[in-house]
């Protein structure tokens, strides 16, 4: 193969690699008495996000009830009020307005890992050398729990971890966390 097309494949596939999804399923769990066709008794769900902020929560629970097609999904911060702080009250005003479900997302980890990029040189005319230095550089990987709660059973149906490589804007890895997550709970058969 000639030096000049090797090196423009390598290139390209390089490149389709790097902008390859950067967030992906750690892990997931499905309680076993989950039964596919039971996903129509859920007709609508509440959603939090338990992530750093206010303004993140707001952000990652519009992002989620945008998600939900055949579901009527409310926001918690639409829903809940400050004074809701027991649970069994919480659970019992869902019940009485006719949710079936609550779907919790929430922050788990933020792993830092730094490593060593080395410098390069390259080879010149009679000797001379020229290249760049070497530098530490940080990956950030986040990692997002979801869970699926029936009210109908009273418990955990559904759990599932994500991580996130590197997020370059807090909306596009939202995004990429929520698409995840829902081709993840549809091939299990969880949402439509």
């Amino acid at each position: 193969m000639n030096r000049n097309l090797f090196t423009l494949v390598a290139f390209i596939l390089v490149f389709v690699v790097g902008c390859g999804p950067s967030t992906k399923i750690e892990k997931t769990w499905t309680d076993p008495s989950f039964t596919p066709g039971s996903v129509n008794n859920y007709k609508k769900v509440l959603v939090m996000g338990l992530l750093q902020d206010e303004s993140t929560r707001r952000i990652a629970e519009d992002k989620m009830v945008a998600a939900f097609k055949n579901v009527t999904a409310i926001q918690s911060y639409q829903y809940l009020q400050p004074s809701d702080t027991v649970r069994s009250a919480v659970e019992s005003k869902l019940r009485n307005d006719g949710f079936d479900g609550v779907v919790i997302m929430r922050l788990t980890n933020v792993e830092k890992n730094e490593y060593y990029v080395p410098g390069t040189t390259y080879g010149g005319w009679y000797g001379y050398r020229y290249g760049t230095g070497g530098y530490y550089q940080q990956d950030k990987t986040y990692y997002i729990e979801t869970n699926f709660y029936s009210l109908q059973s009273n418990k955990l149906l559904w759990s599932g971890t994500t991580s996130s490589l590197n997020p370059s804007k807090l909306d596009k890895g939202l995004d990429e966390t929520i698409n995840t997550l829902r081709e993840q709970l549809q091939k299990q058969g969880l949402v439509k």
